[in-house]
Parts: structure tokens; sequence; C-alpha cells
């Protein structure tokens, strides 16, 4: 953690005042711009916690929790504090930890950083808990979501009045809607975060503020091995319906957008040096986005890659001359 001063708390409090604003707008008229200008609030908590420390990213969260209490209300700060704010700050801590090589078996100049795997295992644990909680609060279940089915099917009905819905079919539609809208709002949020991380850890390093080493992400992005077992536990429970799918179907979207992201990584690696890789690239990421096949068959090269690849860059005595022994 770095040295407590006033430069480092005030940075801190301007960029919780930047987070607190971006969120204050987004919350005026939701829509797709707001959906940016509320994962952009995670910016500035990534970048001071990435550039200044522990200390600047803790003095942000508060004051921007703060403020989201004083202007809108208690309940709209601890959301946005779960979904955005302590993430933000959590990413940030674990980019900038490192410890000796030589304690994972390597050579005893270098330092190895929390393993990118690693990170990306604890921002989809971080969202998981927040949708969650967010919908313990507002009381998630079918009394929120059939609504809006009644509303689409009653919407139907009035375009084409010959439509008659099928009630077994109505209700397997309620049950889908139910599981489906926390698993894509997980997946987004986790996609959406790692994003703002990305571009928050090139910005420090363009600074020169930034302590990790600019990774190469194709070849480094890829889901911790123990995330396959929590991405099975979470398929599991779907099948157990009530609180249980509920959770289920979270984890499934939090730890699928993980994989996806590792997945197009690894493509991104394997077409390395190929005339047709832009091409390709941009059709399967817009196949993804558009048709269900070809994101299951991303995921499935998530899952297929699993592994760990830690960074390592020279410790800061590692070019001072070493002291002869003179020791007899």
């Amino acid at each position: 953690m770095k040295r407590l001063d006033l430069k480092t708390l005030l940075t801190g409090a301007l960029a919780g005042l930047t987070a607190a604003l971006l969120v204050l707008g987004a919350s005026v008229q939701p829509s797709f711009f707001s959906a940016l200008l509320y994962t952009a609030s995670a910016l500035p908590i990534l970048l001071v916690g990435l550039g200044w420390g522990n200390v600047a990213a803790i003095v942000a969260v508060v004051t921007a929790a703060a403020l989201g209490a004083v202007f809108i209300s208690p309940s709209f700060a601890l959301i946005m504090t779960l979904v955005t704010l302590l993430p933000a700050g959590w990413l940030s801590h674990l980019a900038n930890l490192a410890r000796p090589a030589s304690e994972l078996g390597g050579p005893d100049d270098l330092l190895a950083w929390y393993p990118l795997s690693d990170i990306l295992l604890h921002l989809c644990g971080l969202v998981t808990f927040a949708v969650i909680v967010i919908g313990v609060i507002i009381g998630y279940g079918p009394e929120i979501t059939d609504p809006i089915v009644d509303l689409l099917i009653t919407s139907l009905k009035q375009q084409q009045p010959e439509f008659m819905p099928d009630p077994a079919a109505t209700a397997q539609t309620k049950s889908l809607i139910l599981l489906m809208l926390p698993a894509l709002q997980g997946g987004m949020w986790v996609t959406m975060l790692f994003a703002a991380y990305y571009f928050a850890v090139r910005i420090v390093a363009a600074s020169g503020r930034g302590l990790r080493p600019r990774e190469d992400i194709p070849s480094s992005l890829r889901m911790n091995r123990n995330s396959i077992f929590i991405f099975l536990a979470g398929l599991a429970a779907c099948f157990f319906g009530g609180v249980p799918a509920l959770i289920g179907a979270t984890v499934i979207g939090t730890f699928g957008a993980g994989f996806m992201l590792s997945g197009f990584a690894s493509l991104h690696f394997r077409t390395r040096g190929k005339d047709w890789r832009l091409p390709a690239l941009i059709l399967c990421y817009l196949a993804s986005m558009l048709m269900l096949l070809p994101a299951l068959l991303i995921l499935v090269v998530g899952l297929s890659d699993t592994r760990k690849a830690i960074a390592l860059t020279p410790t800061k005595d590692a070019d001072a001359p070493k002291q002869p022994d003179t020791k007899i």
C-alpha cells in the first residue's frame, strides 16, 4: 500500500467524484448509452487503484458511494458499490500484487505478478455475488418477470388477433425468462467491467505510473482451471428449480462470460500471422452476438483452454552488482 499523503487522498476523492457523476448521468435516462456510462464509472476507480495504490482506490470508492447515498439513496449507493465500485477497486488491488518468483520456483531476480486468470476468476465471483445480492434486495422472482411476458403476449395479440398462446408454452417461456435475465445481466457486467479494466491498464501503462507489466492478452487471458467446476456446479443447480436455479443461472452467466472472453483471446492468439485473421475475427464476433451456436462454440474454446500465465518482471535490484562472497 502506498504512503498516505494529501495528494493521494485528493486524487482518490477526485476519482470518486468522477465515478459518482458518471453513475448519476447514467441514471437520468436509462438507455444503452447510460449502460456505457455506468460501466465507465469503474474507470476512475481502476485508474487510481492501478496508478496510485490501494489508499486512493479506497478513498475513491467511499467518496462515490457517499455521494450516491446523499444525492440518490442509500440503496442506490449499495447497488452502485456492489456492481462497479467494489469490483473495480478489488481488481486494481489484485493487479498490483506481486511476489518474488523464487517463491514459485523461479529465478531470484524476478517478480511474479498476480495471474490474469485469477483476476478474471475474482471478477466473475464478485459479479455473481453482486447480482445475487441485488436480486435479494429487489425481490427478484416470477412476480417481476411474469408481467413482462404477459405484456409481450398481450402486445402480440393486438398485432395478430388470431394468435392463441399455448398455456404450457407460456409457462415455459416465463420460466426461461426468469433464469435468463440474471444470467444475461451477470454476463454483460463481467464483459463490460473487464473491458474497463483492459482500458485502465493501457492508460496507466501509457502514463508511466503502472506497476504491472503490459501483458499479451491473447496469450495470457485464460480462465482458472477451478472455474470449470464452479461453472458445472451452476449448471447442475439450474435443475433444482427455485432459488438454487436462479443462483445457478447467475453463475452460468458470469462464468460463461469469463470463458467466452478467454475463448476470444484464444482465437486471437491462434490466428496470429494469418492473412485471413481480421475478417475471421470480425465474423466470429458478429456471429456470436447474433446467434447462439457460435457463442456456444466460443464458450467451448474457452472451456478447453484453461491455464494460468504469470507475468514476470525484473526486481528493482536485479541490475545492481552482486556483493562478492567474502566468507571462506
